[in-house]
């Protein structure tokens, strides 16, 4: 298999997530986008993991189903389907910690509720998982 990197992988998201936005438009629920997006990923070959289960590890205690993730690609980039009024510190807090869970360094959250697709579209950057030299990328940057 092809190792794709995180960047690419969120480029290749992005403009399929756009190309959805323009058909179906804003307005349905969140699962029939992330649906669409799992069906155009796997369509380009793209492996992807669809509600991705994190575990939690406190001590001796192991939660195995803590939290999930909706979308891994190639068990590198992380996505948060959303369909909301706009994105939120809130939002960005929770997808940093599921990175964090997950030992992810790039995640997405698409909001597929905004009129303009760009404008939906959140980049969060895990800099625990960063390595000195990237530290270019803000953790709340958008796309």
């Amino acid at each position: 298999m092809i190792d794709i990197p995180e960047n690419h992988l969120a480029h290749t998201v992005i403009g399929l997530a756009i190309e959805i936005h323009k058909a179906l438009g804003p307005g349905l629920h969140e699962d029939a986008y992330k649906e669409c997006l799992l069906y155009e990923l796997k369509r380009n070959g793209i492996d992807t993991t669809h509600m991705k289960p994190l575990s939690v590890n406190y001590k001796d205690l192991h939660l195995e189903n803590g939290y999930t993730i909706d979308l891994v690609l190639d068990e590198k980039l992380a996505v948060e389907i959303e369909t909301c009024d706009q994105i939120t510190d809130k939002d960005v807090n929770k997808m940093l910690r599921n990175m964090k869970l997950g030992n992810y360094r790039l995640g997405l959250i698409i909001n597929f509720n905004s009129p303009l697709l760009k404008n939906g579209i959140r980049r969060v950057a895990n800099h625990r998982m960063m390595p000195e030299e990237n530290h270019m990328v803000s953790e709340y940057a958008r796309y």
